[in-house]
Parts: C-alpha cells; structure tokens; sequence
C-alpha cells in the first residue's frame, strides 16, 4: 500500500510538470489520482463518495455566482475605479488594495478575486514591471485570505472536511497571522509598486467572459475539489504512519514544495484530524505562504498570470525572494 501511495504522489506532484496535456486537464487528472488512491488504501466506499460529492458544492456555486455578479457589474466596477484613482494617494490606494483583495477572497473566493484584481492593475495603467510586482504580492495575499472561510479556495474547504471543522475553524486557528500579513503584503506593495508615468501604455484586459466560461470554471473547481477530497482521504492511513510524529518546522519548510503544486493537494496529503491543531497551523502556514512564489503554486496566480501575460520567469523573479522572506518571518512566529 506504501509503495502504491508514494508512486501516487509523485504522479501528482510531477505529472503537471513535465506533461501538458496532465496540466491542460488537471481537473479530471486529479480526480482519477484521488478515486485511486482511495482505492488503494482501501478507504473508498459509498460514505466517501457522498462527501466528495458534497463538499465541493459551495465553493463551485460560489464560484459561479461571484462570476456573474462580476460580469454583471463590470462597468459600475470601471466608474468606483476612476473615482478612487482620483481621489485617494496612489501609496494608500495600493495598500487598502492588497488588503482588501486578501479580506474580500474569503468571501468571494481567490478566483474572482483574482479576476478583480487584473481588472485593476490593467485599469491602473502600471508600467509592466510593476504590474507584475503589484500582482504577485496581491495573489500572496489573496492566497492567504481566502483560507479563512471553506468557500474562499480548495485549500480551506479540503482543510475543513479533513478536520470536520465548523466554517470559522480556519478564522480561529490562523486568523491573527493572515491578518498580519496581509497588513505587511499591502506596506511592502505600497513602498515597492511605483506610480504610472503620465504617458505609460499598457495592454487592455481581455473583453469580459463568456457565461459558459464562467460556468465551465464553476464545473472544473468542482471536479477539482472532488478529486482533492478523495486524494486526502486515500492519504489519510499514510500520514497518520509517517507524519504525526514529524518535526513540524521539517513539515513547514518541506512545504515549499506547494509552490510547484497547488497548495490544496498537499493539504489535503498531509492533514489529519488526529494532528495537534498547532501543527496543523504551521503545516497551513507553510502551504498557504509558499504557495504564491511561482505561478501554479495557487489558483489566483494562474488566473492573474494568464490574464496579465507574465510568464513564469517574470512571477518567479518576484514571488521567490517575497516568498522565501515571508517564510523566514513566519517561522519565527509560529516556531
């Protein structure tokens, strides 16, 4: 059973990597890996299929929902824009940007808040390089917002079935530290991103989506969920042998290895209802921080990535240092 786990994982960590079609269809890719190794582990029955079936509800309806309402809102969105622009400093507009947009995912998920934020940068007429800066630390932010509520990504919904957590477990248990550092995300865009020149071009945004665009998204986060839910549970016997009695600052630092992966597939690997909650802390913070230093570490960096068309030398260029410092901080903190 070991074997056949481990061989599971590594399909699932480097499939993505090394084959495009795996990445191009990563929804039923993982959904195939996680019926498996539940299968394998001898954990798959009728129960299982109704939780896996069940839990991704709410996050794909919010999904699909925020996604229409933003469509629908697009040009009131393009008026607020133009009025703050004017109004409000351009370093304190930036700051309440990055907070806002880590507050605001939990509630209307990082998908559309990443779609909110590259309607902004590009309506900010940023010269490229601070385009992409002003990004990737928004979608830092944005990937550690949205942990606080089961609806806000897969990483805080996998986390909640695993635990059977109520919806504000994750506000309680992590809370404090998501809310000092989207307070350190917005200082350091505010010192970092610099103002437009009077002249600057940009590129426009892509025209507003499509309602099947929006539906099909709403459809690929469900499977995508599913798939997570039965890829922890198939994992669930394997962790409780290996990584209960693991030294956590091992697990936080071997947690950099979300920033290759989405985070929720690790997440739903290595946590377990039987952990002590403070190593569930240090494992979150260490998945959910790492997991905005390269672009397919978090849902709202491929979204923003695409969308801005920076490539992932260009993210990696300001996501690793950003990265690698944030989990220097957080380890003192947590450790």
């Amino acid at each position: 059973m070991d074997f056949g786990l481990i061989s599971i994982f590594l399909v699932v960590l480097l499939g993505p990597l090394l084959i495009k079609k795996i990445e191009e269809n990563m929804e039923v890719f993982l959904l195939s890996m996680g019926i498996l190794a539940s299968m394998v582990s001898g954990v798959y029955n009728e129960h299982l299929f109704f939780i896996a079936a069940t839990d991704p509800i709410f996050i794909s309806l919010a999904v699909l929902m925020a996604g229409l309402v933003f469509r629908w809102l697009q040009m009131p969105f393009s008026r607020i824009l133009h009025f703050l622009k004017n109004r409000v400093p351009f370093k304190l507009f930036i700051f309440l940007l990055v907070v806002f947009l880590g507050l605001i995912s939990s509630v209307i998920t990082a998908i559309i808040a990443a779609l909110l934020l590259v309607f902004i940068v590009v309506g900010l007429d940023l010269e490229k390089k601070e385009q992409i800066r002003l990004t990737v630390l928004s979608c830092f932010s944005i990937g550690l917002g949205a942990a606080l509520t089961p609806i806000g990504e897969p990483l805080s919904i996998v986390t909640i079935s695993k635990l059977n957590g109520d919806f504000f477990y994750l506000l309680r248990l992590i809370g404090k530290d998501v809310l000092l550092s989207l307070f350190l995300f917005g200082l350091l865009a505010a010192f970092m991103v610099k103002a437009p020149g009077a002249n600057e071009m940009v590129r426009s945004a892509k025209d507003r989506e499509s309602y099947e665009e929006i539906f099909v998204r709403g459809l690929k986060i469900y499977f995508f969920v599913m798939g997570l839910t039965f890829l922890g549970a198939g994992f669930e016997p394997f962790v409780s042998t290996y990584f209960l009695g693991m030294d956590p600052s091992v697990l936080y630092w071997f947690n950099m290895s979300s920033a290759i992966l989405d985070n929720a597939t690790l997440a739903a690997a290595e946590i377990s209802a039987e952990l002590d909650p403070a190593v569930i802390r240090v494992i979150l913070l260490g998945l959910m921080i790492s997991g905005g230093m390269l672009v397919p570490g978090n849902i709202p960096n491929i979204i923003a990535a695409g969308k801005l068309g920076i490539t992932s030398k260009e993210w990696a260029r300001h996501g690793v240092p950003v990265g690698l410092g944030a989990m220097v901080i957080y380890y003192f903190i947590v450790l």
